[in-house]
């Protein structure tokens, strides 16, 4: 029997013949076209680590790995061969409607049973039941021992798993007949076609030898990267069209071997342009400096690279108050690690999307110095997940008006069109900034988490602020360590002070990098502040280096205050007011706390040049503000009057903001010391409102030991006094000084406190994928389903859940038809221009809202039935406003939403 080139792996996006009929590519094709990306990859793209982790775990010689990885990437979609797939009600069809597959019905050899038509497997997973047999028919290691542990289900599986999930073990029963349990596979001509697309795509590639050895899950995450990687260069629709075969291409032996070189070819050509090669790190001596310096950065300069040179790279760790400093001394350290490790570019990781949006200016000037070859960069957070692309772009034109420089530059928006720029293959980007649930995910049962962790596996991962966020956040990210140990990812973490969740993270690196064994000796993050410490991937040995020397450092001088908070505001900003001069900040809790604040000080205060930036803005105004601000309130910014920066808990992670004074609400202790950080004069000063309301997210108990640790204000020497003070805060002594009736109040909300954490910690067990040394083999645990697995829960895994709301003004157009606006009375901005009323996600990337779900929940919108059946925009709630006297509003049956040039605001109604 010959290979039937009639059977189609592709045929969506290639238009249509000259008779009518949908254009196809043959299977057989799409499989050879894997097989040559996966080749070019595994050479040009993979690091010399990445190769070694197949090598060492498959026992063949490094060429041999290459064309194995090559030939298994090309038996991804044997599964294709298949009645569901085949005869698809939405495959290819005749220029009458017919379905081209139809003539394999009339044909003996491709009958089936009544049951085939309707098997709801799917290619993915026939794909992982059949070469479970044919692997092993192949002579590939076979034993007793359980299926998982056998490389033929391994290789399997993890080929099954290019769909973003893996499928559950396939036991021996089935696997030696599996068309017994899924008719749908079919018999006859279908397992004869299957069988000659393996011998066929085996033969082109060359992969003769047999591997001897065992699937590590580290090789398991590579392999699965590299397979998946492949499949999506070879199905970009513009480029198969350039290699369609005539009709009638018979897929002769000699047409393969033909095909493959033009495969070949257009491989090297996929990969260039999806801009995936050419990032490394320069050498330490070129990118270095520092080593002269006192402090943090110079001890780090003087120690690592002989550490690193010594024992390779590993987990660096960084205790020391948020400060620029902090942050040149991570990127020194990442670009060390990323030098040794032969990395192939960054990730910078924060806790919020704001943190990102004000980091990547600094991401990108150490990139220019540390990094060689092209930089494509992507910005990856919430309101850059809805359309990349477009948010990106937006980011740029909104920061080049108004004598705001573009940020990070123009070649930003280049990259925003790239390829690269979708949710699930942004991380492949050489150089990211986001927020940490993007690392968090990759050890959370979503899909296509496995290409994450190949993704960062490349890469040098910076966490800054590590520890910011809560129980769930911190079970996760111990999780995400112990992987990135096993894959060797160098990473750098930064923390505000070493604590005992400082101390777990380091342990599970170790325990990542050490096979799973507790280290005989475990050390802690040094309790100096600023200090750092080292850990090797090759080992999980630890290594605590010479401490910075102590430096002179601050005393902040923090006042507490108990009046109405609006005229304590007054109060600490009437100085400045007298002076002439000043810039502070002050902290709200809520963003409607803030618009009234701003609007109070504007009219009572007029001497006071006050700014307004808050969560509840639309992303163009509130990029745009917060790029002023960047150079407003700049070491050596514009500012020359007294100045006031209203705003909410959405600042604190944002850097490069100097301030002489800091107003806050109380909140944590941690919380409100990396608020004060921002106050960088000689006397840094920070006033506390404690008759302020508390902030939703704020843990009552953590606030409350606060409150009792200020007492009506102290001094506090930094940095040195810094770890002994969050020491404090969790302290049973507390509780001695107290009445009795404070006492079992601060019980209270303690044991409320205790209960929520193990709670969330223990959910966030439950939620997070096994570690690497737990899968024993089933690469599907970790994609297993679990009941309650919902995307609220994923939300509030990774932060309080959020929802996005545009806001529309209605207006006439041109026709004079009532129509919606985007702005007020700007026709440009008309929405839903598209004949059949659908909006374009990327036109409301600017002017998105995001609001905590809990403030809207019961709200319905205004979406449309073309707007609810846009996947992208089905989240998105569209409120339609109205005239209320001179404002915009919109009233649900709970609450009042009034929109302003100042953003959302969102009142309960009475």
């Amino acid at each position: 029997m010959r290979l039937d080139a009639r059977l189609w792996g592709k045929h969506a996006g290639l238009g249509k013949n000259a008779h009518g009929a949908d254009h196809t590519h043959p299977l057989i094709c799409h499989l050879l076209d894997t097989a040559a990306v996966a080749e070019l990859l595994w050479d040009e793209l993979l690091t010399t680590h990445q190769r070694s982790l197949v090598v060492e775990a498959l026992q063949v010689s490094p060429g041999q790995a290459r064309v194995l990885a090559a030939f298994w990437a090309g038996l991804h979609d044997i599964g294709k061969i298949s009645v569901p797939f085949q005869l698809h009600s939405n495959g290819p069809k005749h220029a009458d409607g017919r379905l081209q597959a139809q003539e394999l019905r009339g044909e003996p050899g491709y009958g089936f049973g009544a049951g085939a038509a309707q098997d709801r497997q799917s290619h993915e997973g026939a794909a992982h039941w059949w070469l479970v047999g044919a692997f092993r028919e192949s002579g590939y290691p076979d034993s007793r021992r359980r299926p998982q542990s056998r490389l033929s289900h391994a290789v399997a599986q993890l080929l099954g798993g290019h769909g973003g999930r893996f499928h559950p073990v396939v036991y021996d029963k089935d696997s030696r007949c599996p068309v017994a349990r899924h008719p749908g596979m079919g018999a006859g001509s279908w397992e004869e076609q299957r069988r000659l697309h393996f011998t066929e795509v085996r033969r082109v590639v060359g992969a003769t030898s047999v591997p001897q050895g065992r699937m590590t899950p580290e090789a398991a995450v590579v392999l699965t990267g590299l397979v998946t990687l492949s499949d999506w260069l070879a199905s970009i629709e513009e480029e198969i069209l350039t290699r369609l075969r005539d009709e009638g291409w018979a897929g002769t032996p000699g047409d393969l071997d033909a095909y493959w070189q033009i495969a070949r070819t257009a491989a090297r050509r996929l990969v260039q342009q999806a801009d995936l090669l050419g990032t490394g790190f320069a050498r330490p001596s070129e990118c270095a400096q520092g080593a002269g310096e006192a402090g943090l950065g110079g001890s780090m300069a003087r120690q690592l690279p002989d550490l690193v040179a010594e024992h390779g790279p590993g987990l660096v760790v960084v205790t020391a108050p948020p400060s620029e400093d902090r942050t040149e001394a991570v990127l020194r350290a990442a670009a060390v690690l990323g030098h040794a490790a032969n990395a192939r570019g960054l990730f910078y990781a924060v806790p919020t999307g704001s943190a990102a949006d004000s980091r990547m200016a600094q991401v990108h000037a150490f990139a220019g110095q540390a990094l060689t070859g092209p930089r494509r960069s992507l910005l990856l957070h919430s309101s850059a997940r809805l359309k990349p692309a477009e948010a990106a772009e937006q980011w740029a034109h909104v920061n080049a008006t108004g004598g705001v420089s573009a940020e990070p530059g123009e070649e930003w928006v280049l990259t925003a069109d790239s390829w690269l720029n979708s949710h699930h293959r942004a991380l492949l980007a050489a150089l990211g900034t986001g927020t940490v649930d993007e690392l968090l995910q990759a050890v959370m049962p979503v899909k296509f988490n496995v290409m994450r962790l190949f993704a960062l596996s490349g890469k040098v991962v910076v966490v800054d602020e590590a520890h910011a966020r809560g129980a769930w956040g911190q079970k996760l990210m111990l999780r995400f360590l112990e992987w990135a140990a096993a894959l060797r990812i160098p990473v750098v973490l930064a923390a505000t002070a070493a604590d005992m969740s400082v101390d777990a993270m380091l342990a599970a690196y170790r325990r990542g990098a050490g096979g799973g064994q507790e280290p005989v000796v475990s050390q802690p993050q040094p309790r100096c502040s600023p200090g750092w410490s080292f850990v090797d991937a090759r080992s999980g040995g630890g290594h605590l280096p010479r401490q910075p020397a102590g430096t002179g450092g601050r005393t902040l001088g923090v006042r507490v205050v108990d009046g109405s908070p609006y005229a304590e505001i007054c109060a600490a900003l009437a100085p400045m007011v007298t002076e002439g001069r000043g810039r502070a900040v002050v902290y709200r809790s809520t963003p409607a706390e803030a618009v009234r604040t701003f609007q109070q000080l504007t009219q009572d205060l007029p001497g006071l040049d006050a700014t307004l930036v808050h969560d509840q803005m639309r992303n163009k105004d509130r990029w745009r503000r917060l790029a002023v601000c960047r150079n407003a309130f700049a070491p050596h910014g514009g500012v020359t009057g007294p100045s006031v920066l209203v705003t909410t808990p959405m600042l604190e992670h944002v850097g490069g903001l100097h301030f002489d004074l800091v107003i806050s609400g109380l909140a944590p202790l941690a919380d409100l010391l990396a608020r004060a950080a921002q106050s960088v004069s000689d006397r840094p000063r920070l006033v506390v409102l404690r008759a302020d309301n508390v902030s939703a997210r704020d843990e009552a108990a953590l606030v409350r030991r606060t409150d009792l640790i200020l007492g009506a204000g102290r001094s506090i020497s930094l940095p040195g006094e810094l770890p002994l003070l969050l020491d404090e805060v969790y302290a049973d002594e507390l509780l001695d000084g107290l009445g009795q009736a404070a006492a079992r109040e601060l019980q209270q909300l303690d044991h409320e406190r205790v209960v929520r954490e193990r709670r969330a910690s223990g959910t966030a067990g439950w939620l997070a994928v096994p570690g690497p040394r737990e899968l024993d083999g089933d690469l599907g645990l970790l994609s297993r389903g679990l009941p309650g697995l919902e995307p609220e829960l994923l939300s509030s895994v990774l932060g309080e859940e959020m929802v996005h709301v545009v806001c529309l003004f209605p207006g006439p157009n041109k026709q004079g038809q009532e129509v919606y606006l985007l702005e007020d009375g700007a026709l440009e901005q008309q929405l839903d221009r598209h004949p059949r009323g659908r909006a374009n996600p990327g036109q409301l990337v600017p002017y998105l809202i995001p609001v905590p779900k809990r403030l809207v929940e019961g709200v319905q919108g205004d979406a449309n039935r073309a707007w609810r059946n846009m996947a992208a925009l089905r989240n998105v709630l569209r409120l339609n406003l109205m005239r209320e006297d001179s404002a915009w509003v919109y009233i649900s049956p709970s609450h009042r939403f009034c929109m302003s040039e100042l953003g959302l605001k969102i009142d309960p109604l009475p």
